[in-house]
């Protein structure tokens, strides 16, 4: 799709009054000449702008909702499609194939054949890169692939990989791959000022500049099994639980969103600057319409929320939200209470166990609030849940690292995939009733008569929320 024409602020808006009325005509004074000037500099404005879109270098296919558009796509996708521009204040990208991946297995298996594949670079990041497990196979494929002439580039955190020998980023770079640490805490300085907050939370990777992938899972052996291999506590004896989480296969023009995301990212925190991939007309390969929401580390203004919380103030049946840390806002709280308020199926999925106790009771403070509007919580058992997810409506749905926290929407560096589509919305949905029927939905009388020391660990967990 050719790229739109631009507009100089001078310009009158399309469908404008200004717009819509004619020139100026010649008058009594002015006589025809004034009136041939007129046309002559307007059609010679209009072959310079149609000469300059033709040599304009290809944009990705954008996509803006039109008459055509709007009478096919119905009425919540024209609701969601304009908040979602009107949040992220640019248009979306169309032509993308987007595919859900659950589970470290299939995910890690789907990751690393697209390295295996890989013929020009690498751009992987990621939160947390361990040695073992997984990350024992992605450095002997990282290896073979600068062998191969590969140009690889991994992006990890000081924070989330604190436990990772620094050894294994050694033995990767003496093999040529280039490594850089987002904000590392070596030095007890860092350790006692604000940078301590700032984390890159983002799990990306980028092959080719062809393919990407996005969500929420690590570079980590706790996702070694699945939830089709979970069993219930008790029976577990005492073994850690399996991890549930959920991350995306991205094709098409989006991609060269994400590796630009990257590209930036590694630009600001790296001793060695990347240069940018040679710019490739972007193929359409399916028929998803999406977008890249994303955030950097310490910046006040979140993309992702802002988006977040239109397509629940415009949502008119349902809001399905997933997360694995729930330390909501007070604005998501008040959109969540009144979305439920006016007659939207408002319902959660959040753990009932996780690896940080602070998030979880200070999340379970706030229960009591959304229960009394209508909100209906449900608490997914026998797993570890670690999925951030949302379907809204059916057709805007989101799979990304961000949660529903103060950490995600202040602190970290986050990113999110949002896609625009009643099927993709559909299959977000499946996995979403899956997790529900697997869950315990949380009662207001319950939550009423839970013990004190259940509400102590609330109370003091929630004076640290915004740290969380």
């Amino acid at each position: 799709m050719p790229p739109a024409p631009t507009r100089s602020p001078s310009d009158p808006a399309p469908g404008s009054a200004e717009a819509l009325t004619p020139g100026p005509r010649a008058g009594p004074a002015g006589g025809p000449a004034e009136s041939l000037l007129h046309r002559g500099a307007t059609q010679a404005v209009a072959g310079a702008r149609r000469l300059a879109q033709a040599w304009a270098p290809a944009s990705p296919a954008r996509w803006r909702p039109g008459r055509r558009d709007a009478a096919a796509l119905g009425p919540p996708m024209r609701r969601h499609a304009r908040a979602l521009m009107r949040a992220l204040r640019r248009p979306l990208v169309a032509g993308n194939q987007v595919d859900l991946l659950i589970d470290g297995p299939a995910t890690h298996a789907a990751m690393f054949e697209a390295i295996a594949g890989a013929r020009e670079r690498i751009d992987l990041e990621s939160y947390i890169v361990e040695a073992d497990g997984p990350g024992a196979e992605l450095a002997e494929r990282l290896r073979a692939k600068c062998r191969e002439g590969v140009q690889v580039n991994l992006l990890f955190d000081g924070f989330g990989s604190i436990a990772t020998r620094s050894a294994y980023f050694d033995a990767l770079r003496a093999d040529g791959v280039r490594v850089c640490e987002f904000n590392p805490l070596r030095h007890w300085r860092r350790l006692l000022s604000r940078a301590v907050h700032l984390r890159d939370h983002r799990k990306l990777l980028v092959v080719d500049g062809r393919v990407a992938f996005l969500g929420g899972i690590n570079i980590s052996g706790v996702y070694a099994s699945g939830p089709s291999e979970a069993l219930p506590l008790h029976a577990r004896g005492g073994d850690a639980p399996p991890w549930r989480d959920t991350h995306v296969r991205i094709a098409g023009p989006l991609v060269a969103q994400l590796q630009a995301l990257f590209v930036a990212h590694w630009n600001r925190h790296a001793e060695c600057a990347l240069a940018p991939p040679p710019s490739r007309a972007p193929a359409p390969l399916g028929h998803h319409h999406a977008a890249v929401a994303s955030c950097e580390a310490g910046r006040g203004r979140n993309p992702f929320y802002r988006a977040l919380l239109r397509a629940i103030d415009v949502a008119q049946s349902r809001v399905y939200l997933t997360t694995a840390y729930f330390v909501p806002t007070r604005r998501l709280l008040r959109a969540l209470a009144a979305a439920a308020r006016r007659g939207v199926d408002v319902r959660l999925v959040l753990p009932s166990l996780s690896d940080a106790w602070a998030p979880l009771h200070a999340g379970r403070s706030h229960y009591g609030r959304l229960l009394q509007a209508g909100v209906r919580v449900f608490e997914r058992q026998g797993v570890l849940l670690h999925a951030k997810t949302a379907v809204i409506d059916g057709v805007w749905a989101t799979v990304g690292s961000a949660n529903l926290d103060w950490r995600s929407m202040v602190h970290n560096a986050e990113a999110n995939a949002i896609v625009l589509d009643a099927r993709f919305g559909a299959a977000l949905e499946a996995v979403f009733r899956d997790d529900l029927a697997a869950s315990r939905e949380i009662g207001l009388a319950d939550w009423r008569q839970r013990g004190w020391l259940r509400r102590m660990k609330e109370g003091l967990a929630r004076r640290f929320e915004f740290l969380l």
